[in-house]
């Protein structure tokens, strides 16, 4: 029989679920993809909750998105995010978390544990969401990477090392998060 989830982990979900919609809201439309912050905030859940509870964050983004609520980029919504230029982006968001999650938090965390982590996360958007890109609006391969990363290298840059000072200061704040002074992970 399966462990329960806690009512902790629900809540760090959600709080951080809210925080990437938040991301999502700040878009900034450069061409068919805009600069957001919810691919940081996915990021950066998954180096601070874990590649599980980062890949619930992303997973639960994207079916608040498909369900009609205005998550996506700008306020928009439904299946044509996930079947237009930013669908690879957007699926990205589950292997990336999982996997600067699972780097995130092997052995000793350091500033340049969680900066590894975070560009491996990064990277993977990229390489689901180039190719996305480019067959969803029949670009050539050089187009497609001049607009679906080239514009995006400084700020991931900025974001990558934001989230990794972040992580570095709230290492270990997680996981003393508690609901009360005598309340136990249920």
């Amino acid at each position: 029989m399966e462990k329960p989830v806690s009512v902790k982990k629900t809540i760090l979900i959600s709080i951080f679920t809210a925080l990437t919609v938040i991301g999502g809201y700040i878009a900034i439309p450069i061409g068919p993809v805009p600069i957001v912050l919810s691919n940081f905030m996915i990021l950066l859940s998954a180096v601070l909750l874990g590649g599980k509870m980062g890949s619930a964050v992303a997973l639960t983004y994207l079916i608040l998105g498909l369900s009609g609520l205005p998550v996506f980029a700008g306020g928009t919504s439904g299946l044509a995010h996930l079947t237009g230029p930013t669908g690879g982006y957007l699926l990205a968001y589950l292997p990336a978390a999982f996997t600067a999650g699972a780097i995130a938090n092997r052995g000793k965390h350091s500033l340049f544990k969680y900066f590894t982590a975070l560009s491996a996360g990064a990277l993977i958007i990229y390489i689901a969401g180039i190719p996305w890109l480019k067959f969803s609006l029949n670009m050539e391969w050089r187009k497609a990477i001049f607009a679906g990363m080239v514009p995006f290298l400084p700020g991931d840059l900025i974001k990558v090392t934001a989230g990794a000072l972040i992580a570095t200061k709230m290492d270990g704040l997680i996981d003393n998060f508690s609901l009360s002074d005598n309340s136990e992970d249920q």
